[in-house]
């Protein structure tokens, strides 16, 4: 089964960045797409970047396009989130996830694997 460990968040202000780490325990995530979603409080979860199992094709929701880019380095094992001009917003837990499939993935049904989380707060 693959485990999967975010790191990387943290309290910022607004217009800083931060740089999300996913690590799973496992190459065989290397075949398939990888995901992140947020959840803020009262809210559900929801999509925010996907990557294809290469790396070739990504996907973004609309409110992060242009200051969020999601990565993947197979040969380590990790996704990452570079999030820059961060916004109020963004505050919410991250949350990566590993899918079932090569392609990109925007629902969460399309997820086997999901991660513990990490906090991302934006203060003004």
């Amino acid at each position: 089964q693959v485990q999967l460990v975010e790191s990387g968040g943290g309290l910022v202000q607004a217009g800083d960045s931060l740089r999300l780490s996913c690590a799973a325990s496992e190459g065989t995530f290397s075949s398939v797409a990888m995901g992140w979603f947020r959840q803020a409080p009262g809210k559900e979860r929801e999509f925010v970047a996907t990557i294809n199992w290469n790396g070739a094709s990504a996907y973004y929701t609309n409110s992060v396009k242009g200051r969020f880019t999601i990565s993947r380095d197979n040969a380590k094992n990790m996704v990452y989130l570079q999030m820059n001009n961060l916004k109020l917003e963004d505050t919410a837990v991250y949350y990566c996830a590993a899918g079932r499939t090569g392609p990109t993935a925007r629902e969460r049904w399309e997820y086997d694997y999901w991660g513990q989380g990490t906090q991302v707060t934006v203060s003004s």
